[in-house]
C-alpha cells in the first residue's frame, strides 16, 4: 500500500511511466485549506496597455497544501510541473517549461509546441532561465516549494483531483476560467454519449470494474484515484470493487497487491494497462498464464481490455480521446 504522506521519491522511469510519477508527485489530498481568494491587489503602478496592467495585477490565493501567497490575475510565462499538461491544453494555453519526459508517449504529444524542458527532477536553474512569472508544481516537497519560491509565486497543485474540479481550479490560476466551464460542459455531453454507446453494447448498469498495472520489480498495483480509473468510475459508468471504493475512500492514486489477492480486486471487467519497461510487460504476461488469472469470470467471459498506460492519463485532453476509444475498447 503506499503511504501518501511520504516524500516523494524521484526516479527517472517517471518519464516512461507517468501513471506511477503522478503518485510519486502529488497523491496527498489529506488536507485541503480554505479556498483562495479572488480579491485583486494593488499593482506597483500603471500603464497605458491594458493587457500589460491586467499581467502585473496580484491576487491572494491558498493552495491546497495551505501556502498563501500573491500570483498573478493573468499569468503570461507559466512554468507547469505535473503529468496534467493536457488539462492545459484544452484551455488553449501552452506553458513555457514543463519536464518534457512527462509527455513522451501522450496522446496529446504533438500538441506541445515550442515549451522548454525543466527535467526531472525539475532543474532549477533552467526554471530561473525561463522568468516565469508563476509556476504550478504537483509535487509536494517542501524544500523543492521553498526553492521554487525564489524564482517565481509557486502553487502546489492536486493533479488528482477529479477532472471537473481540477479544470475549473486550474482554469481560475490562467485566467481561463470560462474556458474550462465550456469545455467541461461539452465533455459532459459526450461522456453520455459515450456510456449510451456502451450500454448498447452489452454494458450493464452497476457492472464493476479493476485497472491493473504492473511496475518493474515484479510489482502489481490496482488503481484507484489515477488515469483511466477517473473516467470508469464517474456518475453513469462502471462501479469500484468494494475493496477499490475504499482506496477511493482513503483518496489512494493506487494500492500495492499480490497476485494472491488479485480475485478480491477483480471487477466483471478487467482492464491491464501495458508498461512499457520490458521487465514490467513480462511480469504481465506471466500473471496472464497463471491459474489464479485464467479463473476470474472477467476473463472467462472475454471482458479483458489492454490499453497502453501512456495513453490512460486523467488529464483532459486523454480523457476527451477516450471517450471515443472505451467504445472500440469494449466490444
Amino acid at each position: 500500500m503506499i503511504n501518501k504522506k511520504s516524500t516523494r521519491q524521484y526516479t527517472t522511469m517517471l518519464g516512461l511511466f507517468s501513471l506511477m510519477g503522478a503518485l510519486l508527485l502529488g497523491c496527498d489530498t489529506s488536507e485541503k485549506p480554505a479556498a483562495n481568494s479572488n480579491t485583486t491587489a494593488p499593482t506597483a503602478g500603471t500603464t497605458a496597455s491594458t493587457k500589460a496592467s491586467e499581467a502585473a495585477a496580484t491576487r491572494s490565493y491558498t493552495d491546497y497544501r495551505g501556502h498563501t501567497l500573491n500570483i498573478p490575475t493573468a499569468p503570461q510565462r507559466i512554468a507547469y510541473f505535473g503529468e496534467n499538461y493536457g488539462d492545459l491544453l484544452v484551455l488553449g494555453v501552452q506553458a513555457v517549461g514543463t519536464s518534457t519526459s512527462m509527455i513522451e508517449g501522450k496522446v496529446y504529444e504533438k500538441q506541445v509546441q515550442n515549451v522548454a524542458d525543466l527535467g526531472f527532477p525539475i532543474n532549477l536553474e533552467k526554471a530561473l532561465e525561463l522568468q516565469p512569472d508563476l509556476i504550478i508544481t504537483a509535487n509536494t516537497d517542501e524544500k523543492q516549494y521553498t526553492a521554487l519560491t525564489k524564482i517565481a509565486p509557486t502553487i502546489m497543485f492536486d493533479t488528482f483531483a477529479p477532472l471537473n474540479e481540477r479544470l475549473l481550479h486550474l482554469g481560475d490560476l490562467v485566467n481561463k476560467k470560462k474556458a474550462a466551464e465550456d469545455w467541461l460542459a461539452q465533455y459532459k455531453i459526450k461522456e453520455a454519449e459515450m456510456w449510451s454507446k456502451l450500454r448498447a453494447n452489452d454494458v450493464k448498469p452497476g457492472e464493476t470494474a479493476s485497472v491493473f498495472t504492473y511496475y518493474p520489480g515484479d510489482r502489481l498495483f490496482v488503481m484507484g484515484r489515477t488515469g483511466l480509473s477517473q473516467i470508469l468510475y464517474e456518475k453513469d459508468g462502471l462501479k469500484p470493487t468494494p475493496l477499490i471504493q475504499k482506496a477511493l475512500d482513503e483518496d489512494k492514486g493506487f494500492v500495492q497487491i499480490s497476485q494472491e489477492v488479485i480475485g478480491q480486486y477483480a471487477g466483471d471487467r478487467i482492464f491491464i494497462l501495458n508498461s512499457p519497461i520490458s521487465e514490467a510487460q513480462q511480469s504481465t504476461k506471466q500473471l496472464m498464464k497463471s491459474k489464479l488469472w485464467l479463473q476470474l469470470p472477467a476473463v472467462k467471459q472475454g471482458h479483458v481490455y489492454a490499453q497502453d498506460i501512456s495513453k490512460t492519463d486523467s488529464d483532459a485532453t486523454t480523457r476527451e480521446w477516450l471517450l471515443d476509444e472505451l467504445p472500440k475498447l469494449i466490444k
